[in-house]
């Protein structure tokens, strides 16, 4: 396809999408209000559909500049695409069991922390390989635990601490670390929900040994599916590489041969001397990359990051300043040090308040407002853990809290002050009427 012709259908599809976006205009109770999503402009429709023309369909050159981009973004030395947030997990925890790490290796039973309130797949990565999930309570207000509570849960066989940036709101991650440090755990953040964030000055995803990003629609950046694992680590980034691509002892990127001009002279495991490098395998590994198409959005987006962020601060406070005074509510505040890239506004309706938090969500959804509880609340009470290896500390009083009593309402760049305020108004309508 010459590049006239390429550069006339994009501009059609610049101009397809400004006739197909929604007109502008806010309804109270008809236009619906969500409490997350992705906001999409001409040029990344059109980053999808020059990557579609030019039939790039694997990981490929897309891929390998996102990578660079957001490594440099992050102030990461080495990021590696996934098809999801979630993979990005399981290579990370997986990635320490690695035999590569020798003594510093996780093995089945090792015990790693983690928190009781939150997504399930932060924790599921520990037990599929065969790992024990330590579960301590989160902090109402800030949904986090506190270092307190994670320095209590530390037993002789613990070995790595993996936790979420709750809702985008930072945990104390430079006294974690400075934990991790003295006690020789690994620390994995979760960042999947905090790209942006800021603890002490310094971004979230810079402290721990590796970071966690998705980019599912709801998240700060929209790649439609797919998710990132972040080191400064070469060793483990090497790790990350090889698990996400089947395993392979290989680093040469598909289409590519012998780049280290031994392919035919290494000998490893029993294997016959000679064996081709790109089929030797040195890990238990998976086909966890994404696409090239994922990955052009992703480089669209990626301009517009800052401006994302900015923009969910700033509808957060305005959601926080309407509500202030609210009887019944516990509204949510930032951990002390932190500046939240915040991913939605969490609310508490006090257990002793007169009325329910069930009630208040079903009035805000009847008129539009969408709502969501924090995840999986508690997650030691669902079906799928009851009978899973497991060490609780504490009582987790905080988790039932939430399990009962929390949600949250959206924040994200699609929504308008004129939502967001009629969101605030909603809220202090159903309170006044049943206090």
């Amino acid at each position: 396809m010459s590049g006239d012709t390429k550069q006339l259908i994009l501009e059609q599809v610049r101009k397809y999408h400004h006739e197909r976006a929604p007109r502008p205009g806010f309804t109270p109770g008809t236009t619906e209000i969500w409490p997350s999503g992705a906001v999409l402009d001409e040029e990344d429709r059109a980053a999808l559909v020059e990557a579609a023309l030019d039939m790039r369909i694997a990981a490929g050159t897309s891929s390998r500049r996102f990578e660079s981009a957001f490594a440099r973004k992050l102030k990461r030395r080495k990021a590696h695409l996934v098809n999801s947030g979630s993979s990005a997990n399981l290579l990370a925890v997986s990635a320490l069991t690695s035999p590569q790490l020798e003594d510093q290796r996780l093995r089945p039973g090792d015990e790693v922390i983690t928190a009781a309130v939150g997504w399930p797949t932060t924790v599921n990565p520990i037990l599929q390989n065969g790992l024990v999930p330590v579960f301590v309570d989160a902090e109402l207000g800030t949904y986090n635990p506190t270092v307190e509570s994670i320095e209590a849960a530390i037993g002789p066989r613990t070995r790595a601490i993996i936790i979420a940036h709750t809702l985008g709101n930072p945990f104390p991650v430079a006294e974690v670390a400075a934990l991790a440090e003295k006690h020789g755990l690994f620390l994995i953040e979760d960042n999947c929900d905090a790209v942006g964030s800021l603890y002490d000055g310094r971004l979230t995803g810079t402290f721990g040994d590796l970071t966690t990003v998705s980019f599912y629609p709801a998240h700060h950046l929209a790649m439609g599916e797919g998710g990132c694992v972040l080191t400064s680590n070469l060793a483990l980034a090497r790790i990350v590489e090889s698990m996400r691509d089947w395993g392979r002892d290989c680093w040469c990127e598909p289409g590519e041969d012998n780049k280290c001009f031994k392919r035919f002279t290494y000998q490893m495991g029993t294997l016959p001397y000679g064996y081709d490098h790109k089929y030797i395998f040195s890990h238990v590994g998976y086909n966890l990359k994404s696409t090239d198409l994922q990955a052009a959005l992703g480089l669209s987006q990626l301009r517009r990051l800052d401006d994302f962020c900015a923009a969910r601060r700033a509808n957060w406070r305005r959601l926080r300043d309407g509500l202030e005074g609210v009887p019944g509510l516990l509204l949510p505040e930032a951990t002390p040090g932190s500046d939240p890239s915040w991913f939605g506004f969490l609310i508490t309706v006090e257990p002793d308040a007169p009325y329910r938090r069930a009630d208040l969500a079903d009035f805000l959804e009847s008129r539009k407002i969408g709502t969501r509880r924090l995840f999986a609340g508690n997650l030691t009470r669902h079906p799928a853990y009851l009978d899973q290896p497991h060490r609780v500390v504490g009582d987790l009083t905080n988790a039932d809290i939430v399990t009962e009593h929390t949600f949250w309402v959206g924040v994200y760049p699609g929504l308008t002050n004129e939502m967001l305020d009629y969101v605030v108004e909603s809220i202090r309508e159903f309170v006044h009427d049943h206090s």
